[in-house]
Protein backbone atom coordinates (compact mmCIF):
# COMPACT_ATOMS: atom_id res chain seq x y z
CA UNK A 1 0.00 0.00 0.00
CA UNK A 2 1.20 3.51 -0.86
CA UNK A 3 0.33 6.20 1.70
CA UNK A 4 0.94 9.95 1.46
CA UNK A 5 1.27 11.36 4.98
CA UNK A 6 1.22 15.02 6.04
CA UNK A 7 0.90 16.96 9.25
CA UNK A 8 0.84 20.44 10.71
CA UNK A 9 -0.37 22.42 7.71
CA UNK A 10 -1.66 25.14 10.08
CA UNK A 11 -3.87 26.93 7.54
CA UNK A 12 -1.25 27.53 4.84
CA UNK A 13 -3.03 27.62 1.47
CA UNK A 14 0.34 27.83 -0.30
CA UNK A 15 1.54 24.58 1.29
CA UNK A 16 -1.86 22.90 0.85
CA UNK A 17 -1.54 23.52 -2.89
CA UNK A 18 1.99 22.05 -2.83
CA UNK A 19 0.72 19.00 -0.95
CA UNK A 20 -2.07 18.48 -3.46
CA UNK A 21 0.43 18.67 -6.35
CA UNK A 22 2.69 16.11 -4.61
CA UNK A 23 -0.28 13.83 -3.99
CA UNK A 24 -1.11 13.92 -7.69
CA UNK A 25 2.55 13.31 -8.60
CA UNK A 26 3.18 10.42 -6.18
CA UNK A 27 -0.21 8.73 -6.78
CA UNK A 28 -0.74 7.11 -3.37
CA UNK A 29 -3.66 4.80 -2.68
CA UNK A 30 -4.69 6.92 0.31
CA UNK A 31 -3.80 10.12 2.16
CA UNK A 32 -3.24 10.37 5.91
CA UNK A 33 -3.38 13.75 7.65
CA UNK A 34 -2.04 13.84 11.21
CA UNK A 35 -3.76 16.98 12.42
CA UNK A 36 -3.42 20.73 12.81
CA UNK A 37 -4.80 21.38 9.35
CA UNK A 38 -6.55 24.76 9.51
CA UNK A 39 -5.63 26.80 12.58
CA UNK A 40 -2.09 28.09 13.21
CA UNK A 41 -2.35 27.90 17.02
CA UNK A 42 -1.48 30.60 19.55
CA UNK A 43 2.23 29.69 19.79
CA UNK A 44 2.91 29.41 16.05
CA UNK A 45 3.63 32.23 13.62
CA UNK A 46 1.23 32.76 10.75
CA UNK A 47 2.26 30.45 7.91
CA UNK A 48 2.70 31.50 4.30
CA UNK A 49 -0.66 32.52 2.78
CA UNK A 50 -2.71 31.81 5.91
CA UNK A 51 -6.20 31.06 4.60
CA UNK A 52 -7.93 28.19 6.46
CA UNK A 53 -11.14 28.24 4.37
CA UNK A 54 -9.06 28.07 1.21
CA UNK A 55 -7.11 25.12 2.63
CA UNK A 56 -10.39 23.27 3.22
CA UNK A 57 -11.31 23.89 -0.43
CA UNK A 58 -7.94 22.68 -1.71
CA UNK A 59 -8.26 19.47 0.32
CA UNK A 60 -11.83 18.88 -0.85
CA UNK A 61 -11.08 16.59 -3.79
CA UNK A 62 -7.82 14.69 -3.55
CA UNK A 63 -9.08 11.83 -5.72
CA UNK A 64 -8.41 9.13 -3.14
CA UNK A 65 -9.52 8.11 0.36
CA UNK A 66 -8.46 10.39 3.21
CA UNK A 67 -7.86 9.37 6.82
CA UNK A 68 -7.53 12.46 9.02
CA UNK A 69 -6.57 12.71 12.67
CA UNK A 70 -7.55 15.62 14.88
CA UNK A 71 -4.66 17.71 16.19
CA UNK A 72 -4.44 19.87 19.28
CA UNK A 73 -5.09 23.00 17.16
CA UNK A 74 -8.10 21.50 15.32
CA UNK A 75 -11.50 22.56 16.64
CA UNK A 76 -15.09 21.38 16.41
CA UNK A 77 -15.89 24.13 13.91
CA UNK A 78 -13.17 22.77 11.57
CA UNK A 79 -15.43 19.74 11.04
CA UNK A 80 -17.97 22.06 9.41
CA UNK A 81 -15.62 23.12 6.60
CA UNK A 82 -13.36 20.10 6.10
CA UNK A 83 -14.58 17.55 3.54
CA UNK A 84 -13.60 14.61 5.78
CA UNK A 85 -13.97 13.54 9.40
CA UNK A 86 -11.23 14.18 11.97
CA UNK A 87 -10.74 11.06 14.11
CA UNK A 88 -8.97 11.08 17.47
CA UNK A 89 -6.74 8.20 16.34
CA UNK A 90 -6.82 5.34 13.86
CA UNK A 91 -5.26 1.97 13.18
CA UNK A 92 -3.85 1.37 9.70
CA UNK A 93 -3.21 -2.18 8.57
CA UNK A 94 -0.92 -1.61 5.59
CA UNK A 95 2.08 -3.84 6.06
CA UNK A 96 3.93 -6.22 8.33
CA UNK A 97 3.14 -4.20 11.50
CA UNK A 98 0.02 -2.36 12.61
CA UNK A 99 0.32 1.43 12.44
CA UNK A 100 -1.42 3.65 14.98
CA UNK A 101 -1.98 7.19 13.67
CA UNK A 102 -2.22 9.98 16.26
CA UNK A 103 -1.46 13.68 16.33
CA UNK A 104 1.24 13.24 18.94
CA UNK A 105 0.47 15.64 21.76
CA UNK A 106 -0.91 12.67 23.72
CA UNK A 107 2.31 10.62 23.47
CA UNK A 108 4.24 10.18 26.75
CA UNK A 109 7.38 11.72 25.22
CA UNK A 110 5.32 14.89 24.58
CA UNK A 111 3.75 15.02 28.03
CA UNK A 112 0.66 12.88 27.36
CA UNK A 113 -0.45 9.60 28.89
CA UNK A 114 -1.28 7.49 25.82
CA UNK A 115 -0.57 3.80 26.36
CA UNK A 116 1.67 2.46 23.59
CA UNK A 117 1.48 -1.25 22.77
CA UNK A 118 4.68 -3.11 21.91
CA UNK A 119 5.57 -4.01 18.32
CA UNK A 120 3.66 -1.25 16.49
CA UNK A 121 4.42 1.78 14.36
CA UNK A 122 3.46 5.11 15.90
CA UNK A 123 2.68 7.58 13.12
CA UNK A 124 2.47 11.08 14.57
CA UNK A 125 2.81 14.80 13.91
CA UNK A 126 2.77 17.68 16.43
CA UNK A 127 6.52 18.27 16.91
CA UNK A 128 7.16 19.71 13.39
CA UNK A 129 10.28 17.56 12.97
CA UNK A 130 10.95 14.51 10.79
CA UNK A 131 11.33 11.24 12.70
CA UNK A 132 11.97 7.78 11.28
CA UNK A 133 13.47 5.51 13.90
CA UNK A 134 13.09 2.33 15.88
CA UNK A 135 12.82 2.67 19.67
CA UNK A 136 12.73 -0.70 21.39
CA UNK A 137 10.16 -2.87 19.59
CA UNK A 138 8.31 0.14 18.13
CA UNK A 139 8.92 2.36 15.12
CA UNK A 140 8.22 6.10 15.42
CA UNK A 141 7.46 7.99 12.22
CA UNK A 142 6.73 11.70 11.82
CA UNK A 143 6.48 13.45 8.42
CA UNK A 144 7.62 16.79 9.86
CA UNK A 145 5.56 19.87 9.13
CA UNK A 146 4.18 20.79 5.73
CA UNK A 147 4.08 24.50 6.65
CA UNK A 148 5.95 25.37 9.86
CA UNK A 149 9.00 23.09 10.19
CA UNK A 150 11.41 23.57 13.08
CA UNK A 151 15.22 23.59 13.24
CA UNK A 152 15.60 25.34 9.85
CA UNK A 153 14.37 22.22 8.07
CA UNK A 154 12.35 22.48 4.85
CA UNK A 155 8.61 21.79 4.73
CA UNK A 156 8.09 18.05 4.37
CA UNK A 157 5.70 15.13 4.06
CA UNK A 158 5.89 11.37 4.54
CA UNK A 159 5.52 8.55 2.07
CA UNK A 160 5.00 4.90 2.98
CA UNK A 161 5.30 1.98 0.59
CA UNK A 162 6.02 -1.73 1.13
CA UNK A 163 7.18 -1.36 4.73
CA UNK A 164 9.42 1.66 4.03
CA UNK A 165 8.73 5.16 5.38
CA UNK A 166 10.47 8.26 4.05
CA UNK A 167 10.23 11.90 5.03
CA UNK A 168 10.62 13.95 1.86
CA UNK A 169 11.11 17.64 1.23
CA UNK A 170 9.24 19.19 -1.67
CA UNK A 171 12.48 19.39 -3.68
CA UNK A 172 12.77 15.58 -3.54
CA UNK A 173 15.36 15.14 -0.79
CA UNK A 174 14.86 12.30 1.71
CA UNK A 175 15.23 13.83 5.18
CA UNK A 176 14.73 10.62 7.17
CA UNK A 177 13.76 6.99 6.51
CA UNK A 178 13.02 3.73 8.29
CA UNK A 179 12.13 0.24 7.15
CA UNK A 180 10.13 -2.47 8.90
Amino acid sequence: MRLFIASDLHGSAAQAARLKAEIEKTAPEAVVFLGDLLYHGPRNPLPEKYAPAEVAGILEDLGRPVLAIRGNCDSEVDQLVLPFHLAESAWIMAGPRPIVAVHGHELPVNGGNMKIPEGVVILFGHIHLPVAEKRGSNHYWNPGSAALPKDDLPPSYGFYENGRFEVRSFDGRVLASDEL
